[in-house]
């Protein structure tokens, strides 16, 4: 009785805030509005309010006017001086935590600065609101009845002098849920926050099957991983065997498209699903709507948005507007500013709307080549220097390259797919693809992890294109010219696969 008094009071408290949801969808250009000046006065004193005169801007002009765009690299000798202990840089206070996240040009990984505000106004109100959607939704759901089986990342240490630390952004959200959440979750923090990937996955299996799970939360190709783990584990066929009351899958950080039919034959019978758009700077996006494939963007959550038109996209050069002049279809990469400190920050990822009233968005790419299939996000600077390196080492070179996912079919890891044209052929293919794949681990934490024993990624694999081949996939399309160019990264095997065909 206890349960159901609990289960029905936190389904009020969920569907209560959607009516705070439905007054920024009715008046979004007014909430922006209130957000920017709230921020421009509580960061005013620090070190980036006094340099760009946070106290004189009084419109959107002035704002665009006084700051300059940013990337990582720009701020990234502040967010070295803040993880050493300084306040007062970018966000009034001391930053205690860092969303490790995929690296640079110049550097393995970014530490994006995530302060206590932005935890409990943003992250907290993200997932908060994800239920209260979900609850709107689905009235009669009864997922409060059961726990949610969570998988995220892991934190570390990052100075020790100040406590401070460094970690995944769903580890760093772990760490601070309050108690309320950690009972109605599985499983408990000493597993979910466990920096052996392997040991992991064994704990949160054995531990979860004795739990009556009603709704599950982590990155596709990761869960995809630990379910396949459970069902051995168990002796079950279909997840539904071990948790009868599972009914919502809420996922994000990679596109869904290729694992949803992995899902639905894990299943045993029909389960909701609900995307999130959560990433280390800052949580943006709720699929508000059954079956859709936008979401909404969350106006309320101290994030300021601007936003680039690609056609114009010239970097820190970049002309930007707000979201009273985006329109739908046009792409464009997003700039936020935002409770955490980051001022007209480019995050590199773009996207397009498909709704203004309400406004809605799909991910549409990133700002520069990348594939994130698995979680990898893997971009062009990473394989250009890879391959530099490889073909260097092996005393080989390159004339042509593209890059697609081998997807995860049943047990089997995914991995990636690199048709090479070679100029001057190294003597041992398979050499080369070891130093390739070492070199992208070197370079990229993110894929370094998804390689880790050949758990979500298994080792790259080198197929030799024909001479001429990829002038002759070009021809075959009529795009011969200057203007035309091989995509070198993609998250789809349409253009490989044509290539493949060709090579012959």
């Amino acid at each position: 009785m206890k349960l159901d008094l609990v289960s029905n009071f936190l389904s009020w408290r969920m569907k209560k805030r959607y009516h705070q949801i439905e007054l920024f969808m009715k008046y979004p250009h007014e909430v922006q509005t209130e957000i920017l000046s709230d921020l421009l006065r509580e960061a005013q004193d620090t070190h980036w309010g006094k340099k760009y005169g946070f106290g004189s801007i009084k419109t959107f002009e002035d704002y665009t006017k006084n700051l300059p765009l940013c990337f990582y690299e720009n701020i990234e000798p502040l967010v070295e001086r803040l993880r050493a202990g300084e306040k007062d840089l970018l966000w009034p206070g001391e930053i205690k935590w860092f969303a490790k996240s995929s690296g640079t040009t110049n550097s393995k990984s970014k530490f994006i600065p995530v302060s206590q505000q932005a935890i409990e106004d943003t992250h907290f109100k993200g997932g908060k609101d994800l239920l209260s959607i979900y609850s709107n939704l689905y009235e009669e759901t009864t997922i409060f009845s059961g726990s949610n089986l969570r998988l995220g990342g892991s934190t570390y240490t990052n100075n020790k002098k100040n406590n401070s630390y460094y970690g995944d952004v769903s580890a760093i959200i772990i760490e601070n849920l309050p108690f309320w959440v950690e009972m109605r979750s599985t499983p408990n923090n000493k597993i979910s926050l466990m920096d052996e990937w392997e040991a992991k996955i064994e704990a949160i299996a054995t531990t979860s099957i004795k739990e009556d799970v009603a709704s599950l939360a982590g990155v596709p190709s990761w869960m995809l991983v630990l379910l396949h783990r459970i069902l051995e584990k168990s002796g079950k066929s279909n997840l539904h065997e071990v948790w009868p009351n599972l009914e919502l899958y809420m996922h994000g950080g990679v596109s869904f498209g290729p694992y949803r039919k992995q899902f639905e034959a894990l299943m045993g019978r029909p389960i909701n699903y609900l995307e999130t758009y959560n990433a280390s700077e800052g949580f943006f996006g709720i699929q508000d709507q059954k079956n859709a494939e936008d979401m909404l963007l969350m106006l309320d959550y101290g994030i300021f948005y601007e936003f680039i038109p690609m056609e114009k996209f010239d970097g820190v050069n970049s002309p930007t507007i707000p979201l009273s002049e985006v329109k739908v279809g046009e792409n464009y990469a997003l700039v936020i500013s935002s409770n955490a400190g980051l001022w007209r920050y480019i995050i590199g990822d773009t996207v397009r709307f498909t709704s203004t009233y309400p406004y809605r968005i799909k991910i549409s790419g990133r700002t520069k080549h990348f594939i994130n299939v698995f979680g990898e996000e893997v971009i062009i600077e990473n394989a250009e220097v890879a391959l530099s390196h490889a073909c260097e080492k092996m005393q080989a070179t390159v004339a042509e390259y593209t890059v697609a996912p081998v997807f995860m079919e049943g047990k089997s890891s995914g991995a990636h797919q690199w048709l090479i044209e070679f100029e001057k052929r190294p003597q041992n293919i398979q050499a080369f693809a070891d130093v390739l794949d070492q070199r992208l681990k070197e370079l990229n934490s993110d894929y370094e992890a998804k390689r880790h024993k050949d758990m979500a990624l298994k080792p790259l694999q080198i197929l030799e294109a024909k001479p001429k081949l990829f002038y002759q996939w070009l021809k075959s399309k009529g795009r011969l010219g200057g203007q035309y160019k091989v995509p070198r990264l993609s998250n789809s095997r349409q253009h490989i696969d044509e290539l493949i065909a060709l090579n012959t």
